[in-house]
């Protein structure tokens, strides 16, 4: 198929943008919030650049209807968003902040107002402080608190939502929250990460318990996949790209849709698994409805033994991806290939790649309906001098990684919808306000909100379902 040709998506498909709390509401002292692990995460010195912080954010909190009604303007059909636990529940136990949860139910009376239909993500990584000065997700204890945080948030909205997403992206969450250190809370232990990957897990198994029980919502998870490709045929690389792949996609795929862990991984990790019990592989496998795909790039992977190798190929190695205590001890780095487009994050472009991988988990998991749940590139954005904002490398992003779910989905794979990410310009973790990944650009010291020209072409392609 060449570029110029044009492609149709089926009537009913989804079109959709995503959003964070964290990233996007801002008043973080308002409406009885409590403190979360990335408030304390970002107010600790030298963890966030710059010194950023979601204090204020983008004030979606203060800006709800204004970003409603450009969602509205947006021609979407479904709009993706967290959830702040600390906002609902302060301390991650006890009695429901009434002010907090109106703000949500604020948000879902505008959304319905504006025929657009809610898709909550239950956590999106900011976890109440007060778990977390109890060791967080490496406590058992915290996925029956989340179970209980679901309960009432379910009380409270159920009616209102018909699918729920139990976690975003529980890889970071563990991985670059307990393993790297590069997320709150900023641990660096692999034990640490490995309880905590098993914990959140166990805490979506229980989630969707609850959600069946006091709903007839759908329910799933959104999980960071990877595509995953080795440096060379040579055994070393073919090796530690397998383990690589293993911890990004089969230690979370292989529970939920297989209940087991991948024998391979366990192996590795060794007696650094004992908190997995017996019975809790059956409540992690709960059957779901769906599940959320987030891609953005792939990833090249070599082994270190063989860098002097990889470096005569044409190699470099991809600073800008810290290897996890995994990749340090199973030797594997992360590599750079030349003459390969990259996004202000230094992520490799290859649109190419999110096809075979969306194939891959349909051929190894069954046919699962999906939902690409994020999508979308950091690019150097800026107003000109005439208020508008340009960025034709993003409409190429999007153009291409779109064209790739259509050719996902001719190959067999039951996709149901496409959420860009994001709305807006936001809080990007420990990157702070440096990279920009909206359809809005906003001006933080004004909050100005301003359509990028990406926002108009999104929208056309929404009213026609078409992609030329």
């Amino acid at each position: 198929m060449s570029n110029l040709d044009a492609i149709t998506f089926p009537i009913d498909f989804v079109w959709g943008v995503a959003t964070a709390s964290y990233q996007i509401e801002g008043a973080a002292n308002e409406g009885g919030r409590g403190v979360s692990i990335w408030d304390t995460f970002a107010h600790t010195p030298g963890k966030v650049l710059h010194g950023d912080t979601g204090d204020i954010a983008c004030d979606h909190y203060h800006h709800l209807a204004e970003d409603v009604a450009l969602m509205q303007q947006l021609n979407i059909s479904s709009y993706r968003f967290s959830l702040a636990w600390p906002r609902i529940q302060p301390d991650g136990k006890g009695p429901l902040n009434n002010e907090g949860i109106q703000f949500y139910i604020e948000l879902l009376d505008r959304l319905e107002k504006a025929n657009i239909s809610p898709f909550p993500t239950l956590y999106h990584w900011d976890l109440p402080q007060t778990l977390g000065d109890q060791g967080g997700w490496t406590q058992r204890d915290t996925a029956y608190r989340f179970a209980d945080y679901v309960e009432m948030v379910v009380d409270a909205l159920g009616s209102r939502v018909q699918r729920w997403i139990t976690l975003n992206e529980p890889w970071c969450s563990s991985w670059l929250g307990y393993a790297t250190g590069q997320h709150a809370p900023g641990e660096t232990d692999l034990a640490a990460a490995l309880s905590a990957n098993h914990h959140l897990l166990l805490a979506h198994g229980l989630a969707v318990d609850v959600i069946r029980r006091d709903t007839d919502a759908q329910v799933g998870i959104t999980l960071n996949l990877a595509h995953v490709t080795p440096a060379s045929e040579h055994e070393l690389d073919i090796q530690a790209a397998r383990l690589v792949e293993g911890n990004a996609n089969r230690m979370f795929l292989d529970p939920i849709f297989k209940a087991a862990y991948p024998t391979d991984m366990l192996n590795l990790y060794g007696d650094s698994v004992a908190h997995i019990r017996r019975d809790d592989l059956a409540i992690i496998s709960r059957p779901i409805d769906f599940l959320g795909v987030n891609y953005y790039h792939p990833s090249i992977v070599g082994s270190r033994e063989r860098l002097h190798e990889h470096a005569a190929m044409g190699y470099h190695v991809d600073n800008t991806k810290a290897p996890t205590l995994l990749e340090t001890t199973s030797n594997a780095i992360h590599l750079r290939r030349p003459g390969i487009p990259r996004s202000l994050m230094g992520w490799e472009i290859e649109p190419k790649t999110f096809t075979d991988l969306l194939i891959k988990v349909r051929e190894g998991y069954g046919e699962i309906p999906i939902y690409i749940t994020e999508n979308g590139m950091s690019n150097a954005d800026y107003a000109r001098q005439d208020a508008t904002v340009v960025d034709p490398e993003r409409i190429e992003y999007l153009n291409g990684h779109i064209r790739a779910v259509h050719d996902a989905i001719s190959a067999g794979v039951d996709i149901k919808g496409y959420y860009v990410w994001s709305l807006l310009d936001n809080f990007e973790w420990a990157l702070g306000y440096s990279q920009r990944f909206g359809l809005i650009y906003v001006d933080y010291p004004t909050a100005r909100r301003t359509p990028k020209s990406s926002y108009f072409w999104y929208r056309d392609l929404i009213t026609s379902r078409a992609v030329g």
